[in-house]
């Protein structure tokens, strides 16, 4: 069965983004972008490949892609329509009329077409790129956290899941830190 794998960036606060959406405060490194290139290259926008040696990376953990619509939106104000055309898209919106770009599928109730893309026999696990009230409703599916956790303290901004008190258990699998302080951790889903 394939998995559904929250990979996301947070702040000490937990915060994926700022206010209006910013993620440009997290400290890069040279070495964690070179590694996150290597390990996730399928995690770049497809408009952003070229320029990090990228276009034809094959995709090595996921194939298809869940966002919600504060995610997808800053795509969409550069005029990008299909920012992962490389993976299958899903874009989850309740306010959102339309997407013109067959590339991109919308989706009203995100937790039985999660389900739905899970029980497909083969393929590469299903990314869940954000935002924190899409972790929070798909919460009951997610199967592991790769959490890229940056040594800054936003403030305010996108928590990481942003819904109803439901403790969920995740366990430590794995963790790797990086030059500029920051660290990967991997939890996968407690029995």
């Amino acid at each position: 069965m394939r998995k559904l794998v929250y990979y996301v960036g947070v702040s000490i606060d937990g915060r994926i983004a700022g206010p209006d959406g910013e993620s440009d405060f997290y400290p890069l490194a040279d070495d964690m972008v070179a590694w996150m290139s290597e390990r996730y290259p399928e995690t770049v926008p497809t408009h952003h490949r070229r320029q990090l040696g990228l276009e034809d990376a094959p995709n090595r953990r996921f194939d298809t892609v869940v966002m919600g619509l504060g995610t997808y939106r800053p795509a969409l104000d550069i005029g990008v329509t299909s920012p992962y055309a490389h993976l299958r898209q899903y874009v989850v919106s309740t306010t959102l009329k339309e997407i013109a770009d067959p590339g991109v599928e919308l989706v009203r109730e995100p937790l039985g077409v999660v389900r739905e893309l899970k029980a497909e026999e083969g393929g590469k696990d299903i990314w869940l790129c954000g935002g924190g009230l899409l972790a929070a409703a798909l919460l009951p599916e997610i199967d592991e956290l790769v959490v890229k956790s940056y040594p800054v303290v936003a403030g305010a901004g996108v928590p990481a899941f942003s819904g109803e008190f439901r403790p969920t258990s995740f366990t430590p699998a794995d963790r790797r830190s990086f030059s500029n302080g920051a660290q990967v951790t991997w939890f996968t889903r407690a029995a």
